[in-house]
């Protein structure tokens, strides 16, 4: 499928990917290289460092990179129309809203930490300063996975394939995130982790899809993913992706491995589903 006019090419999702990874890992490196220096201009690695969130947001940074590159100040008005987009199957919702803290509390129970967990809850004010907080970390991300490289994708793959495929560099650049004492992975096992990624990634391509290539709905997505209010689930909630990827994907087999209704378009010329 050739670019529409005003889009971006196909071949520049290997540039996004190339930002993506120098950014974030080349931040990591100098964690790594030079944690004396670092800490002392900036203080400890945790999730609120400015270098952390400076590499939590470079899928975000060379996707708005290539759509001013592409499209100019007008492409980028028409690539965060995307954030209007909402309008989706009700199934949809009801896994957003029930079925991801479902698996956070099913994968807590599993581990045996439900009732710690529920205990452990901090004050309300700072619960709520965390459930802010991580709506602008890691959710901004997916201006990144879903608003720039999965649309391009799906141009030669259909959604199942095109899912896979970010998920696995989704999950792959997570790694040295695991290796700096004090951020969030630092805490994970490493393979459920790019495991339940890359199962994520499949289901959130389907939801993607079915509203129209919504960046709004993958933000919502992956703010639920990291909600503070839910248990922590891990490792067990990572596994349990995978079977639910893979009944996501049964009930919808005629779209997750066609290209009809996929969503192949950055900046759209007309957003056609808003409200």
């Amino acid at each position: 499928m050739n670019a529409p006019v005003g889009e971006p090419p196909v071949r520049s999702v290997w540039a996004f990917f190339a930002l993506t990874f120098g950014i974030a890992w080349g931040l990591a490196g100098l964690f790594l290289a030079f944690p004396g220096p670092i800490e002392g201009l900036f203080g400890e690695v945790r999730a609120s460092h400015p270098l952390f969130i400076l590499a939590v947001y470079a899928p975000a940074i060379a996707a708005f990179i290539l759509v001013l590159w592409y499209g100019g100040v007008a492409g980028l008005r028409r690539f965060l129309s995307r954030l209007l987009l909402w309008r989706a199957p009700l199934a949809w919702y009801l896994l957003l809203i029930v079925g991801l803290p479902a698996m956070s509390y099913l994968g807590a129970a599993i581990a045996g930490t439900l009732t710690r967990e529920a205990l452990a809850q901090p004050p309300i004010g700072q619960l709520l300063g965390l459930v802010a907080f991580m709506l602008i970390l890691g959710p901004v991300e997916e201006f990144g996975w879903r608003g720039y490289a999965t649309p391009l994708l799906q141009r030669r793959m259909a959604p199942f394939w095109a899912g896979l495929v970010v998920g696995v560099l989704w999950a792959l650049w997570h790694v040295p995130a695991f290796y700096l004492g004090g951020t969030p992975q630092s805490a994970f096992a490493l393979v459920p982790f790019v495991v339940g990624v890359i199962a994520v990634s499949v289901i959130l391509t389907g939801f993607f899809n079915a509203a129209g290539g919504s960046i709004l709905v993958a933000v919502l997505f992956h703010w639920q993913l990291n909600m503070p209010i839910w248990p922590d689930g891990q490792p067990w909630d990572m596994y349990l992706f995978v079977p639910l990827a893979a009944l996501v994907v049964w009930i919808n087999r005629s779209a997750m491995f066609s290209h009809a209704g996929s969503a192949t378009e950055v900046m759209p010329a007309t957003s056609g589903r808003m409200p």
